[in-house]
Formats: C-alpha cells, structure tokens, sequence
C-alpha cells in the first residue's frame, strides 16, 4: 500500500536571487534602528525567533508540499502528476495551488466559504499575523493569505524568514509545529491531519510523541492511523482496470462515521473477529454511499442477513461461498481457512459500490460516458437497496427501544430508592429528616404503586412473580 511520504522538491527558479533580495531586506531591518518585529516558531522543542521583513507578494511561491492541501491534491490526479515533476511551474504556481488553496476542502470544485471571509478580514483590517518563508521565498506559513492578497491586488507580504541552512525537514516540522498551536485560527482538514501523523510516524517517532505534540491520547493516534489504513485501503479496492479510483478528499467528510466504525470494530472484534469485518465492509459501504451517521449507526453485523437481503435486487447481490481454505507461502501446503461466506458477500457488496463510485464521479476522459452511466446505476441500486433496509433496522430498533423503556424506568426507580434509603438512614442520625415530607412523599410513592399496578395487571392472564406481587400487594392496599 502507498503511502504518503514527505516529498523533496529542488529549489525554484530564481532562487539566489530571491535569496539576495532577502538578505537586503533583512540588513535593512538590521540597520534601520527601528522596532523589530518577529515571528516565533518552535522547532526541535526550542524557540526560534525569525526577523520579519516586506516582500513582494507576487515574487513568494506556494508551497506544494503544504499539509494544508495534502489530500486536496488527488482531486486532479493529472494536475496533481503535473505538480509532482514541475512545482514551481505555472501550472502548478500559477493555476493548481491557488485553486486548491481557496477550495472547500471536502469538495474542492467549490469555493471554500472561509477564504472568501479570510479575503474580507485582510481587505478590511490589513495582515495581522506574518506569514513565513525559506530564503528562497518558498512560502511555509501563510500560503492561503498570500492567496488571498494576490486576490486583492496586494503589492507586499509581511513574512518571518527561517534559516538559510534549514532543509525540507526542518521545513515540514516548523509548518506542522505552527498548524498545532493551540490559537491556531484555521486548522488542516480531517485527512490533512492524518496524512501529518503518517508522515511523522515515517520519521521514525514514537506514537506517544507523536500524540502529545498532536496534542491527543495516545489510543486517539492508534485510532486515526487505524482509519487512515481503512481509506487507503478502500481506495486500493476501487481501483478498476483502467486505474480510476476514489481519492482520498472523498472522505474528508466523513470523520465522526469514521470513528464510530472504528470503536464498533474493535469492540466486536474481541468477541467475534468475523463479525466485525462484516461490520466493517457494510459500514464502509454505507459511508461510501453518502448516508448519514444516524443511519449508519443502525448497520450491525446481522444488517445483511436481516435486512439487506431482501431489498438488493438479485443482479447486485455479491455470491455466498462456502468458507475455502487458503495456502500458506513457504509452508508445503499448509491451509488456514478463508473468510467466511459472510464475510466474503460484504467484502464482495462493498467492492461494487467502491467501483461504481469511483467510476461514476471521475472526470477521466479515458471513461466513456456510457460507463459512467451504467456506474452510476449500479451506485443508485444499492444505495437504494441500503435506504430501504437502513429504515426497517430503524423501525426495529426504535421498537425495541419502546419495549425496554418501561423496565429501564423501573430500573432507575429502584436505584432511586436504594439511594433514598441511604440518605434516609444518614438524615435519621443527623436528626435532620423531615418527616413530614417524608410522609408526603412516601403517600405519592403508593399512588404510583396503585397506577403501576392497574396497567401491569392488564392485557395477560398469566404474570410473573413480580408483577403478580405488585397485583397483590396492590389489592391488599385497596380493601
């Protein structure tokens, strides 16, 4: 599986000169006798002070490594090529990284409300805050302001200037030291952030170090690699035979889904391993096919047998096999067993709808339109399949809920009591009771009783023991 590495990029045309000009820049701050201004960064745990000077903001370049649009990129994946091999290009300076950086994040064809408000702020109260640039004016913080200035038709950029010496490491670790400040105003996207942790962790750090700079628990980490892998890994699925598959912005949405899967699978896969990767497959289809967290909430590891079973057309139903065997490489012909026939029927289900979103949403000439379409069939039946089985888990459960409530209020009367008993006790040796609202008290519980008994006696001639004493004791009370 692919992962995504920190990417080295040559220096940008131009970039002796713009480190001349820097230099000039900053012995002109130096030599003014004015007050100086500086942006504080941390980098290897310590406090590093760079002086702020003026730039041209048109002659600064876009950063493409920036995590802030890390994911964003597979949204073009031949922009994205063209950005890989030529990132101080104009198409990629000039068109692609502007593009993305005042795109939504979720859904990078429109245009992110929050740059629009970013352009406001700056149009009306001018640049608060210095962005950060290497000495060859590679733009390390503040890639969307200068956006946003260029936008306006701003001449100059207020920019901190790192160390001459620093390197795309020290780069990538100051970036992401800023982007986890508390007081940080714009935060990555979801997948950003995983992405961050991913490259962090190929640096060879602790998760626990990783978590605390993170500024989560350590069992929050192991989660948001856990999800990170599951994306990567349904990414890989829906890959057909043209290389047309999902990206991984598609899911930027989907964090809290995400996360509840993740505690749903963990906790059924110590007790029933098999279970949980139905779970798994059915949840991640649901996901994939836009539903929101409440109704994926009604998938559990029965939902296909129970439910799905009877709204998927035949056409779109994946086969059950039987469990087969598997060999083990190296081992002589040694079998452990395959996956269940259950498991197998989701994994199978889920792969269509990875495929047929993939091909249905890409904007790929190389798929014909008639493809497309047929995908996009196959994409609407089973999610309407998923609709219709998604509302009789529902109806169930919402009527399973009703048959349980009234025992849960009993059950929490009873804990109502017990605690009363306790405080009754500690009031009686304080001599602080106050009987007669005791009294009072006691009298509305034996109206209840008398309510509760009329309604339970009804509708069976035959009771447990328990209703049958609140029967008794209800009938001794009236004569």
């Amino acid at each position: 599986m692919q992962k995504q590495m920190m990417q080295e990029f040559p220096p940008p045309p131009r970039a002796d000169e713009f480190s001349e000009l820097v230099k000039r820049r900053l012995e002109d701050v130096r030599t003014s006798g004015g007050t100086r201004e500086t942006v504080t960064v941390d980098w290897n745990g310590q406090p590093l002070h760079c002086e702020v000077i003026d730039c041209p903001v048109g002659a600064v370049y876009y950063n493409p490594g920036t995590h802030r649009i890390r994911a964003q990129r597979s949204h073009n994946p031949a922009k994205d090529e063209v950005l890989s091999k030529d990132p101080w290009g104009v198409e990629s300076q000039e068109d692609y990284l502007p593009f993305l950086l005042q795109a939504d994040p979720a859904n990078p064809s429109r245009r992110d409300p929050d740059f629009d408000k970013l352009k406001e702020d700056l149009q009306k109260f001018g640049q608060n805050d210095p962005g950060l640039i290497t000495h060859h004016g590679i733009l390390v913080n503040g890639n969307t302001r200068a956006a946003a200035l260029r936008e306006l038709g701003q001449q100059t950029m207020r920019v901190g200037v790192l160390p001459e010496s620093f390197i795309w490491a020290d780069i990538n670790a100051v970036e992401l030291s800023l982007q986890l400040r508390r007081d940080h105003r714009r935060d990555y996207s979801y997948i950003n952030r995983l992405l961050a942790m991913e490259e962090q962790a190929a640096l060879g750090r602790s998760p626990e170090a990783i978590a605390k700079d993170f500024r989560i628990r350590a069992s929050t980490y192991q989660q948001e690699r856990w999800i990170l892998s599951t994306i990567r890994e349904q990414i890989d699925r829906s890959k057909s035979g043209g290389g047309i598959g999902l990206r991984l912005v598609d899911f930027e949405d989907h964090q809290e889904k995400l996360k509840e899967l993740h505690r749903a699978h963990e906790k059924l896969a110590a007790v029933e391993p098999d279970g949980a990767d139905v779970l798994k497959e059915l949840r991640m289809a649901a996901i994939v096919l836009g539903f929101a967290k409440t109704d994926v909430r009604h998938i559990d590891e029965s939902f296909r047998e129970r439910y799905l079973s009877r709204t998927i057309p035949a056409s779109l139903s994946a086969p059950t096999e039987e469990q087969s065997a598997v060999a083990v490489p190296g081992l002589g012909g040694v079998t452990v067993p395959g996956a269940t026939s259950a498991v197998s029927a989701a994994r199978a289900l889920n792969d269509q709808v990875l495929r047929a979103k993939a091909t249905a949403v890409t904007t790929a000439p190389t798929v014909p339109e008639q493809e497309k379409r047929e995908a996009q069939g196959v994409f609407e039946g089973v999610k309407d399949a998923f609709d219709k089985a998604i509302d009789a888990a529902g109806r169930d459960a919402r009527l399973k809920k009703r048959k349980q409530m009234a025992p849960a209020r009993l059950a929490d009367a009873c804990a109502d009591i017990d605690q009363c008993v306790v405080e009754l006790v500690q009031a009686r040796a304080s001599r602080s009771l106050d009987e007669e609202a005791f009294d009072e008290a006691v009298l509305n519980l034996r109206e209840s009783l008398r309510r509760l008994a009329q309604q339970a006696g009804r509708g069976s001639a035959h009771h447990g023991d328990g209703v049958a004493w609140l029967l008794e004791a209800a009938a001794l009370e009236a004569s």
